[in-house]
């Protein structure tokens, strides 16, 4: 088995962990139940570029219990657990390709690799491994059946693709399932966000000034649980109505060039490009602190921000110090990747379970449907959404009310008045 990762005997403790992140993990643990008795993947080669977390291992292992063959790469330099890598190839003989802190060349060496498999559906976090298949194998793009992807940022580029006519086969956009964004972009990014910057960081929030760029589900949750901390919270947007939302949440909102002379704290969330700038940079308080988690680094412009420092220097693991012309010092975390994952340990399980379910429906899906499915980018099925909430709250303990008979006649009729 062919494989790339940074050091085996690092399996004993990723295995652990992976045992850990399952316990909070109940809808995962029933789809991995029905999947090792019905086999829904049996032949089924899925390649995977994923953060490599004890969460994503554990739908690793649910595809193979459907009776997939799974390679796996990362797809964030910066994400990779190498015990977790390490106990996937080790203990599941799962091809994973990953090696936290890899350079560029390596990285899309391990996208190939997984491609190398010949893969039948891929999975996506941020569209790399399919906008690469596009770009460089073509011709792969027959072999395969369907492909899934997970955040806002891919699914975005895979609907720029489906517009301009360059999409070679369906995708389903895990990340709009209602099980996924309103669970995972507001309550995971939310939590592991501040998680990671305060790792990093250590400094105190209540008091200060957190700017938040964006105010989609990630942007919702960072602001809610930034406030929750004691910060003021500012929110920059491009879009009228989730800016108006911001406002109406509660929250200042006004442009990034007038947030930059007053934050602590920046983040940006919003899976665009250049969001804070070179001329936002310079405007900026001495001993301000600049992340990102947003899908790629792009979201700041770092290339911007070395041509206005004259030294650079790293002062803290995850921190890099960057005084500028002006002698403010500037401080930039994870090197601008994600820092949720960088600097932390990215979602806590419990929202991932509901994420990880959708892709592991979604694939089955695919393998019944994808004959019938054009290539365009598809909504995760209503079904398969529904049926991870029921999953959900069976799993809490928790009960709901059903309609009555009387009560769907009303909902499904016009002749009823009040």
């Amino acid at each position: 088995m062919d494989f790339h990762v940074k050091d085996l005997s690092l399996a004993d403790k990723g295995r652990l962990r992976i045992e850990w992140a399952a316990r909070d993990m109940p809808v995962l643990a029933r789809i991995r139940e029905e999947f090792e008795r019905e086999k829904p993947l049996s032949g089924i080669r899925i390649g995977a570029c994923l953060h490599v977390t004890t969460e994503t291992a554990n739908l690793m292992t649910v595809l193979k219990a459907g009776g997939a063959e799974v390679a796996l790469c990362a797809s964030n330099p910066l994400s990779t657990q190498d015990d977790v890598a390490a106990a996937l190839v080790k203990d599941w003989e799962i091809p994973v390709f990953a090696v936290r802190g890899e350079d560029r060349d390596t990285y899309y060496a391990h996208i190939k690799a997984v491609l190398d498999t010949k893969p039948h559906i891929t999975m996506d976090d941020g569209a790399d491994l399919i906008s690469t298949l596009h770009a460089e194998r073509p011709e792969q793009a027959a072999e395969i059946l369907g492909g899934t992807e997970e955040t806002t940022t891919g699914v975005i580029r895979l609907r720029a693709m489906a517009r301009d006519g360059a999409l070679k086969y369906p995708v389903i956009a895990v990340n709009d399932a209602l099980t996924k964004h309103l669970f995972d972009n507001r309550y995971g990014t939310g939590q592991s966000t501040i998680d990671g910057i305060l790792r990093a960081t250590n400094r105190l929030l209540a008091g200060s000034v957190f700017v938040v760029a964006g105010y989609g589900w990630c942007g919702r949750g960072l602001a809610m649980r930034a406030r929750g901390m004691g910060a003021r919270v500012i929110v920059t947007e491009v879009d009228p109505l989730k800016a108006l939302e911001a406002v109406m949440d509660g929250f200042e909102v006004m442009p990034m060039e007038e947030a930059a002379e007053k934050g602590d704290f920046f983040c940006t969330v919003t899976g665009d490009i250049a969001v804070i700038r070179k001329d936002h940079f310079l405007r900026m308080k001495d001993g301000a602190i600049v992340a990102n988690s947003g899908h790629f680094n792009v979201e700041l412009d770092l290339e911007g921000l070395k041509e206005i420092a004259k030294e650079i220097r790293r002062i803290r693991d995850q921190v890099e110090e960057y005084t500028l012309v002006n002698g403010r010092r500037i401080y930039v975390l994870a090197e601008g990747r994600l820092v949720n994952l960088a600097a932390a340990e990215g979602h806590p399980s419990a929202v991932m379970d509901m994420s990880f379910a959708n892709q592991a429906l979604c694939c089955a899906y695919l393998v019944k449907q994808a004959r019938e499915l054009k290539p365009e980018v598809y909504t995760v099925p209503p079904e398969i959404d529904r049926r991870v909430a029921e999953m959900k709250l069976a799993s809490m303990g928790i009960r709901i009310d059903r309609l009555t008979p009387e009560q769907e006649k009303y909902l499904s009729s016009w002749e009823m008045g009040t």
